[in-house]
């Protein structure tokens, strides 16, 4: 039962935008499905509404491969029969980042809250980054209602955890966080710079990981007398 929880994954190629490549956290996903030959690994575009630029980069990243890619639409309606077979037939499941707010709307809609969970405890990889990353947990900074950050709505709770993404790279996030943490609105919280991603094996944090130097993971806590305190963590560099 693995979790990895990104602010991190596919890279853009320098050649455009719309060009990704497999990062070390794509692959360090698949190794937690234990590197199966032939792995398949499914993306969720949800919190993109389903932008057909991102399944076009998500498929050419994995063009010519071993991957068996495959993705899960929601928009206009679900391209798969019988989600819940579709999705506990994969070995990674990863998804893609935009609107956490939007994400967890449409996935209650069609159930996945219960299927997703349902994958998890059957021993599918559950990946992602950004609001790939806080759907996992209690719920965590978003600026999915603008550009004023706000808390999310509660998250799908798999983790018992407070979330924090681009950590680094977005400087309202830390604040806000800490915010969250000291106001009680969310519990101890698990943070990550760009191009980092914590491990769980169930719901214990077990390692932090990373593509780049110099990136780190955090821990956020409330003390007794109400303040925060922040605890660094080293992450492992994958290859």
């Amino acid at each position: 039962m693995y979790i990895l929880a990104t602010s991190g994954g596919f890279v853009p190629e320098d050649v455009g935008a719309f060009q990704w490549r497999r990062g070390p956290l794509i692959e360090h996903a698949i190794a937690l499905a234990g590197n199966p030959e032939r792995p398949r690994f499914c993306y969720l575009g949800t919190a993109s509404g389903d932008s057909l630029n991102g399944i076009a980069c998500y498929y050419r990243a994995f063009a010519g491969s071993e991957v068996r890619a495959r993705h899960l639409e929601l928009f206009p309606m679900p391209n798969v029969l019988d989600i819940r077979s579709f999705l506990l037939d994969q070995d990674v499941i990863w998804v893609g980042g935009g609107s956490v707010a939007n994400l967890l709307a449409v996935w209650k809609v069609h159930g996945l809250d219960e299927i997703l969970r349902e994958c998890w405890e059957a021993g599918v990889v559950l990946a992602g980054v950004s609001a790939g990353s806080i759907c996992w947990y209690q719920g965590g900074p978003t600026d999915s209602y603008g550009r004023e950050l706000r808390g999310s709505p509660p998250g799908l709770g798999f983790l018992p955890f407070g979330s924090g993404v681009h950590y680094d790279s977005e400087d309202h996030r830390r604040p806000m966080l800490h915010k969250l943490v000291g106001d009680e609105i969310l519990p101890t919280s698990h943070a990550t710079d760009d191009g980092v991603g914590l491990v769980y094996r169930g719901t214990e944090l077990v390692e932090a990981v990373s593509d780049r130097p110099g990136a780190a993971a955090y821990i956020v806590e409330r003390r007794a007398d109400g303040g925060v305190v922040e605890t660094r963590l080293e992450p492992r560099r994958l290859d």
